[in-house]
């Protein structure tokens, strides 16, 4: 009996979003790092179970400035994203890091600054070519879209599927014929309460 080239990945990430996580509310001098302090950090850093896009608050117009993120990608290669400022709101970055080692004002900020993490999650599957054949979800308590990406957390969405908001109710589903191919690596955006687990087979 042969053996199945079948690999299965599974993805859990139950942490709340965290507006004040990583830098609690405080003045920043010019061209200053931020104080990672937050309830998130671990020795100064942090580092998130999937990619989150990194919130951060201003309590002054901010909007002619910019903040410096400095981190990794859900690859674990290294990411820098240059984020402009908000003006007495809330600026969200791009990117999606899994960890973060540094946020640097570039500028003068005009009040409070305050940094955290956003629900909006993302994670890889597998980074080179691959065919998803199926899946196992256990659906949060809200209902949310999965979005299956070719390439990046920002590629090419091949398909997308959706949680009842039944939470721990199982959705299993086996795709047809060869499953849906993903040419440069299989990503998966998603957002968080919306998801206890999914597990993902792929070949």
């Amino acid at each position: 009996m042969g053996k199945s080239d079948v690999q299965a990945v599974t993805i859990s990430d139950e942490v709340a979003a965290d507006p004040n996580g990583i830098s609690e509310s405080a003045q920043v001098a010019n061209n200053a790092a931020l104080t990672i302090g937050g309830a998130l950090h671990s020795g100064n850093t942090i580092t998130f179970i999937s990619g989150r896009k990194i919130v951060i608050t201003s309590g002054g117009d901010d909007s002619g400035i910019s903040f410096t993120i400095v981190g990794t990608d859900v690859n674990g290669a290294a990411l820098t994203e240059s984020l402009t400022g908000a003006n007495a709101g809330d600026a969200t970055s791009t990117n999606f890091f899994k960890t973060i080692a540094s946020i640097t004002a570039v500028g003068d900020p005009a009040g409070t600054v305050v940094a955290g993490s956003t629900g909006s999650a993302a994670d890889v599957v597998f980074e080179g070519p691959t065919r998803l054949k199926g899946f196992s979800i256990v659906s949060g308590g809200t209902a949310g879209i999965i979005e299956y990406r070719d390439a990046s957390p920002a590629g090419t969405v091949r398909f997308k599927s959706r949680t009842i908001g039944t939470d721990n109710t199982t959705i299993d589903r086996t795709i047809p014929d060869e499953g849906v191919f993903f040419p440069e690596g299989m990503y998966v955006t998603y957002t968080i309460g919306t998801i206890d687990m999914m597990t993902f087979f792929h070949a």
